[in-house]
């Protein structure tokens, strides 16, 4: 006795026939014979089929994808016969080969087809369900044994299926995904224990589904989960990448959780881990050669040799800070020499640096230049503090104090990024690798222009524009000069205001500080100086006039 699935559960061929018939209202029936193409027109193939009028072949079905027709007439075909709305009866190629392969099926089968799994997919709906397709046989899967979630995006699915019952005089195989789940579950459970039995072991298996976190892949009929990380030694991957539906894997078990029922396995299990090797054999520092496998914008992923990748950040591919994408100095297959910079067996993180290999430019721009020199750069960066001066592949800093003689003027409130500019280099720091810019010290200071007109020792007289702890600024001539506290006696600082007027000696003039000091004191010495003199040359002339009427009179 035969027995088919419904939403009950079995019922017997009484209640399936009805459901059965509803699915084959729209077949037709017919059988097949062997015809003979008696006429080839363009659009058919006339075929005697022994009925009174010969049967209408469309074209299309006999014609291959490079529209080779492979019969010609008096040639015999196997083609499905059934009536027609007419007189002429109805004839099918393709039906003929499709009857043809699931009668082979059924005789395949015999009596042993019960519960036997078959994978498919769904090429059309019924009025009674579905048709499953599987190396072009079709099978029947009733609606009520489907079991499809979303029965609207059914077409096109694959799904695996239990045979339930064999229709040799309707040419129908029926089968149930019902079912399939019922025995599945048994052999998930017999299957695992057996696959958890055999810890350590390498198994063969298939690629069934691939997903955003990895792939499900088919050991012996029990499913597993292949997580992206556990793919390759690398780290994770993109499974896609590496994998397509029906592969073969080798894997092992790596675990199993009890609760959700789900096995996992690796692949990355079946290889020994390279990253021993990577602990034994290399150090930071070292240099060796890799090809590149994958460029992202931030930064290329380089294969080392051993299923491990290596990391180049983007800003360890030169020292130019103008790299906008890693594609335009690297390619995909390209093999370069790269120094290790980190190693990370906890992380399995293994970064390299291509620039540290390259000469630094800092190193290049100190051979070919030396303080003094006058060069001219691009302005890249303005800041309170100063500005940012490019020379291509080196930046020089220029201070505010040494870009104006004015004071409390900034390079932002006078340059623009982008503008180019003429400098003086004023040190070169090889220990730090800076470089450090000067660009007043290419204009005249307004020391030198004071010093054309002044001299030290000089008397002059300033209003008085600061005060400060250290001693007081006057304007000498539209030049800023410094009283210390100690030249200022004999006047008193606390009796000094602004805006009164200093006289003193110019003390002295530092044409490269562009600093010049006034001295109250020195101009006091002097004119004592000068009052001790004058006063000595009026006591003599006194002594020499009496002397000489001492003469005189004696």
């Amino acid at each position: 006795m035969r027995f088919v699935l419904s939403d009950d559960g079995i019922e017997d061929n009484g209640e399936f026939k009805k459901l059965f018939e509803e699915s084959q209202k729209k077949e037709e029936t017919g059988q097949i014979k062997t015809g003979k193409v008696i006429a080839i027109h363009p659009d058919v193939l006339l075929i005697d089929v022994g009925e009174k009028v010969e049967g209408r072949l469309p074209i299309e079905e006999v014609t291959d994808k490079d529209g080779t027709i492979p019969f010609k007439v008096d040639d015999s075909i196997e083609v499905f016969v059934s009536s027609g709305r007419s007189e002429r009866p109805s004839v099918s190629y393709k039906k003929a080969i499709k009857v043809t392969k699931i009668q082979e099926k059924i005789k395949e089968l015999g009596d042993e087809f019960q519960d036997k799994v078959v994978e498919g997919k769904i090429i059309r709906k019924n009025k009674g369900g579905y048709v499953l397709e599987e190396d072009g046989v079709e099978y029947f899967l009733p609606r009520a044994s489907a079991a499809l979630k979303d029965p609207a995006k059914s077409i096109g699915k694959k799904v695996k299926v239990c045979i339930i019952d064999v229709r040799p005089e309707e040419k129908s195989i029926i089968v149930s995904r019902k079912r399939f789940f019922e025995i599945d579950d048994v052999r998930q459970t017999e299957g695992i224990k057996k696959l958890l039995e055999e810890e350590g072991k390498v198994f063969n298996g298939v690629v069934k589904n691939i997903t955003s976190f990895g792939m499900f892949v088919e050991v012996d009929g029990v499913k597993g989960l292949v997580h992206y990380t556990e793919i390759s030694h690398r780290g994770p991957v993109n499974t896609a990448k590496l994998y397509k539906e029906g592969d073969s894997v080798a894997l092992k078990v790596v675990g199993y959780d009890k609760e959700k029922k789900r096995l996992s396995f690796s692949v990355k299990a079946v290889t020994e881990d390279p990253w021993k090797e990577i602990q034994k054999e290399l150090k930071k520092g070292y240099t060796i050669k890799v090809v590149v496998s994958n460029i992202e914008p931030y930064g290329v992923f380089v294969d080392i040799g051993n299923d491990i990748e290596g990391f180049l950040h983007i800003s360890e591919i030169s020292w130019s800070k103008d790299i906008k994408h890693p594609s335009d100095f690297l390619k995909v297959g390209e093999e370069i020499d790269v120094e290790v910079i980190e190693i990370d067996s906890v992380n399995r993180r293994l970064r390299v640096s291509l620039k540290n290999l390259l000469e630094k430019p800092f190193d290049g721009f100190a051979k070919t230049h030396k303080v003094g020199d006058v060069i001219k750069g691009k302005v890249v960066t303005l800041t309170d503090f100063g500005a940012f001066v490019s020379f291509g592949k080196v930046d020089g800093l220029l201070h505010n104090e040494d870009a104006f003689w004015e004071k409390g003027i900034k390079c932002k409130d006078v340059l623009k990024v982008g503008e180019e500019i003429d400098v003086c280099i004023i040190k070169i720091d090889t220990t730090n690798q800076r470089i450090s810019l000067g660009r007043r010290a290419l204009e005249e200071s307004p020391a030198e222009v004071f010093a054309k007109k002044h001299k030290v020792d000089e008397i002059v007289k300033g209003k008085v524009i600061d005060i400060k702890d250290f001693g007081v600024f006057i304007e000498v001539d539209g030049m800023d000069a410094l009283i210390k506290n100690d030249d200022l006696y004999p006047l008193k600082k606390d009796e000094i205001q602004k805006d009164s007027e200093i006289e003193g000696v110019i003390l002295s003039i530092d044409k490269q500080s562009n600093r010049v000091r006034v001295s109250v004191k020195r101009l006091e010495q002097q004119r004592q100086k000068d009052e001790i003199k004058a006063f000595n040359f009026d006591n003599k002339m006194t002594l020499g006039d009496k002397l000489k009427d001492k003469i005189q009179h004696s």
